[in-house]
């Protein structure tokens, strides 16, 4: 039976599982001071892993690049925390303070690494480049997205009220020191990990699934869904489209203007325009205190299903149509040899 074309992935099946699941059985007391525990030692782990994972033949590769990577970077750590804030007056009414901080936040994330070098194969753009810059976006937001947390973010009860140092030097410690390890460690445990990739997912969605559980207990229990009315939740998805239907649109016409092949237009939208759940979600629970966490992550939940629907979207469209071009050139040229023949 083919599964419906509107029905989520299975992870976001998971995402929704589990944000109920905390909504009716949260974790607290001397329990969620272990899960806690747990929690960033699979954060870790995921980290070291990705580091691993990372290819550094691929870096090079796509690093001369420079001017794709620059409109890139400036489309991630500029050009939406700008929309964020321009964007406040109008779009801050639809939801409460605090969903606004976390959308404040998604816009100050990393772009994706494997979803947009997917899509990026996928639509027939540069892929090579799609890696390079991608990762260098993930590893670049652990030092740029606590920074601009402090500078767009102003809801001191969201942050702790810690300093902008503290928080880098608690992501430094948390996820670039497990990642760095990982690259180290890669010319022995590379291959292994490229024939295993399931681990890595495991991981990956594992890790997320655990800071979602415990960042909505902590957040049921300080009164979460009685702090947010259904019509903010609302808001917050028509937010969501907002950004990401400005930020394609930006990506699509600067990419052109600047005069890019279609290739490396297609690796500047899909890396431009996108959000890291899989960095996002752990920096959260380092940057904001934990009790905010929950409202923090909900904007980034909600803009990574509606990323991942659009982009899926529009890049099996492009792939189609250079298929489709790649074919009638084909044809044309089959004539042409013909007479030649003759």
């Amino acid at each position: 039976m083919a599964r419906p074309k509107l029905l989520p992935d299975n992870f976001t099946l998971c995402l929704v599982g589990t944000v109920i699941f905390a909504s009716f059985l949260p974790v607290h007391g001397q329990a969620a001071v272990g899960f806690n525990w747990v929690t960033n030692v699979a954060v870790g782990l995921l980290f070291f892993l990705h580091g691993a994972k990372l290819s550094r033949e691929a870096i090079v590769a796509g690093a001369t690049h420079w001017r794709l990577h620059l409109v890139v970077l400036l489309s991630t750590f500029a050009l939406f925390p700008l929309l964020g804030l321009a964007l406040k007056p109008l779009l801050s009414p639809l939801v409460t303070p605090a969903l606004y901080a976390g959308v404040l936040f998604l816009c100050t994330l990393p772009s994706t690494v494997q979803s947009s070098i997917a899509f990026t194969s996928i639509a027939k753009g540069n892929v090579p480049a799609a890696v390079c810059s991608a990762s260098a976006s993930s590893l670049l937001g652990i030092f740029i997205t606590p920074a601009l947390v402090s500078l767009v973010v102003t809801n001191q009860a969201a942050s702790g009220g810690a300093s902008p140092w503290h928080t880098v030097g608690n992501i430094v410690l948390q996820l670039l020191v497990p990642f760095v390890a990982g690259q180290l460690l890669r010319p022995l445990i590379g291959k292994w990990i490229e024939r295993n990739r399931g681990v890595l997912k495991f991981v990956d969605q594992g890790s997320i699934l655990l800071v979602v559980y415990g960042a909505f207990s902590e957040a049921v229990n300080e009164g979460l869904w009685h702090q947010i009315p259904l019509s903010a939740l609302g808001g917050l998805l028509l937010i969501s489209v907002v950004l990401l239907a400005l930020a394609l649109a930006v990506t699509m016409f600067v990419s052109k203007r600047l005069g890019f092949s279609r290739a490396d237009q297609i690796t500047i939208i899909f890396c431009g325009s996108k959000k890291s759940l899989a960095a996002g979600v752990p920096m959260a629970k380092v940057i904001f205190a934990s009790h905010a966490v929950g409202a923090v992550v909900l904007p980034l939940m909600l803009f990574h299903q509606i990323q991942l629907m659009v982009c899926a979207a529009l890049a099996q469209r492009w792939g189609a149509r250079d298929t489709s071009g790649e074919t009638h050139a084909a044809a044309r040229e089959r004539p042409a040899a013909a007479v030649a023949r003759r």
